[in-house]
């Protein structure tokens, strides 16, 4: 390996390390949202944001390995709720893991917002596969409606949650990229 992939690689893992670090410090402050049902919920906050910006600077791979350590940081040492391992893989490692699809558009100016809506539609996913499988012995009413359908029911519990997540993510991306285009694209160009 040339030393300037070594370089490269290095400056890399810096990055993705202290933007997991970011994460990690943002999943602290958070707006408790969602509906609420056996302790569960969503929240609004901005733990996405740094995770979007790596994997659109660093791409697929870099972006996936940082969601999923954040996802599995994030449930040991911020407040994680899981009923068992299924769903602690499923709603923290995995999910947060396709935020990193975001990476699809690495470094597609002008193209940060969509990225953040990729990695945003890749993390509720994985949420909606985990209320149909795991927490469907769950479901309750919604909104005042009677719930009979599994996927109805985590289409709208998690969308409660992670439509706010994805329209925040969208926004700021939007304004970071301006804000952050020298560092985005530096050494790249």
């Amino acid at each position: 390996m040339s030393d300037s992939n070594s370089r490269r690689n290095l400056l890399c893992l810096t990055e993705c390390a202290v933007f997991v670090a970011l994460s990690l410090a943002l999943s602290y402050l958070k707006i408790p949202i969602g509906v609420s049902f056996g302790g569960f919920g969503g929240s609004i906050d901005l733990v996405m944001i740094p995770l979007i910006i790596i994997a659109f600077r660093w791409g697929l791979g870099w972006g996936l390995g940082a969601g999923l350590v954040f996802g599995t940081l994030k449930f040991f040492f911020a407040g994680g709720t899981a009923v068992n391992w299924q769903s602690m893989l499923l709603d923290y490692s995995i999910a947060y893991m396709f935020v990193g699809f975001a990476g699809l558009l690495r470094l597609k100016k002008g193209k940060m917002w969509l990225a953040a809506l990729i990695g945003c539609i890749g993390r509720f996913l994985i949420h909606f596969i985990s209320g149909i499988t795991i927490y469907a012995m769950y479901m309750e009413d919604i909104f005042g409606l009677p719930m009979t359908n599994t996927w109805v029911y985590s289409a709208l519990y998690n969308g409660s949650y992670m439509l706010p997540n994805t329209i925040l993510a969208v926004l700021v991306c939007l304004l970071l990229e301006r804000v952050l285009k020298k560092y985005l694209y530096k050494g790249f160009n």
